[in-house]
């Protein structure tokens, strides 16, 4: 199952760099092209920070915290080898979506962003919806279904 979960992430790191080289060689160019007016927008924005522009220029912090998330993920993949389908798809999103976003931070400088909703105003790419729905899909994983949460729940009601 782990080389399935990895296998997984390498889809979705390759996904987000043909979606990065078409936005670079297509979007670059004219900026911003609307998809639908007043919902959805394509807007070409080098991220030097991170969500929200947060931390702007501290890339190799950047850098450093998503080789050492990633490498941890890996080796819980290997060590524990989880057979949920639900923990198995938090992994596999934010492993990859991870490792797209570290592939630009390292190459560019800054992370290439293009996706934009108008009701959420930080323009965003396709990698960061897989971190972030890896991330939700986890939370969900550990409060609902991770046996560990569901023994301390048993500890906390007086049961022994």
């Amino acid at each position: 199952m782990p080389f399935i979960v990895l296998g997984l992430s390498a889809l979705v790191v390759l996904i987000d760099y043909i979606l990065k080289i078409l936005v670079i060689n297509n979007l670059k160019p004219v900026a911003s092209v609307t998809v639908i007016p007043g919902l959805f927008s394509l807007s070409y924005v080098e991220n030097k920070g991170a969500a929200f522009g947060m931390l702007s220029n501290a890339r190799w912090i950047f850098i450093v915290f998503t080789v050492i998330v990633v490498i941890l993920l890996v080796i819980f993949l290997f060590w524990k080898k989880p057979t949920s389908k639900l923990l198995n798809t938090a992994l596999f999103l934010i492993i990859g979506g991870g490792i797209g976003n570290l592939i630009d931070r390292i190459f560019y400088g800054y992370v290439v962003d293009y996706l934009s909703i108008s009701f959420f105003p930080p323009v965003c790419n396709f990698a960061d919806y897989c971190v972030t729905a890896g991330a939700f899909i986890l939370v969900i994983y550990l409060l609902f279904f991770s046996d560990y949460v569901k023994k301390d729940k048993g500890l906390n009601d007086g049961k022994a």
